[in-house]
């Protein structure tokens, strides 16, 4: 299923606090010169419209969460939700997650990652475009902190089982249980816009949660 188009964001609203392109990142990166304090980081890549985001960032107050969306549209449009409800502990990086993780990213900065309903990609010679790859998987894994986590959900279940096979074969990741989802109280309570989607059709979806080992 495609990507449905998107509301407008309401006239005036200054995102300026939470839509930062690449070159506004700090340098060095620390968590400390983008929020203004220390705390967990968590990172969404692919943040579409933020739903995630949104209700992360009202929930875990004690974290800060920092969403990257290659799309400049969407990327406005999950800041604007952000800003909406003057979040303090969550950012819209519009730029490449791949190239975020590989070269501006530190060792050890985030206790959690998570990448939820990825473009697959469908045919065969475009799957070397997948952002689960296994360089990208390598960067996450040295991003994380020991015993951080990796939450990936799709619904296409040859992306997932390939994915599971790389994670195997090339990282220090451990999977874990994935609990089950609770039944939703309204009718967005869901993760994703795109869970609620499938969860709506009654699709499968295919979910894996890692952990990444404790250094002796």
């Amino acid at each position: 299923m495609g990507r449905r188009s998107l509301r407008n964001i309401a006239a005036g609203l200054d995102l300026s606090s939470w839509l930062l392109g690449e070159d506004e990142l700090p340098e060095p990166f620390t968590v400390e010169a983008l929020f203004g304090r220390t705390a967990p980081l968590e990172i969404e890549v692919g943040t579409g419209k933020g739903l995630f985001l949104q209700h992360a960032t009202s929930q875990f107050p004690d974290h800060d969460f920092l969403g990257v969306e290659i799309a400049g549209k969407y990327a406005r449009f999950a800041a604007a939700k952000l800003a909406s409800q003057e979040c303090g502990n969550g950012k819209i990086v519009r730029g490449d997650a791949l190239r975020l993780f590989h070269e501006v990213l530190p060792d050890q900065c985030a206790m959690a990652v998570h990448v939820y309903f990825p473009d697959p990609w469908w045919k065969k010679r475009h799957r070397k475009r997948r952002v689960m790859r296994i360089g990208f998987i390598q960067d996450v894994q040295r991003v994380l902190i020991d015993g951080g986590t990796l939450h990936f959900w799709t619904d296409v279940e040859e992306y997932f089982r390939a994915t599971l096979q790389l994670i195997h074969k090339s990282t220090a990741l451990d999977e874990s249980v994935v609990p089950e989802p609770s039944s939703p109280e309204h009718d967005f309570d869901y993760r994703t816009h795109f869970e609620r989607r499938m969860r709506f059709h009654n699709a499968t979806i295919y979910r894996a949660q890692f952990q990444k080992r404790v250094a002796k």
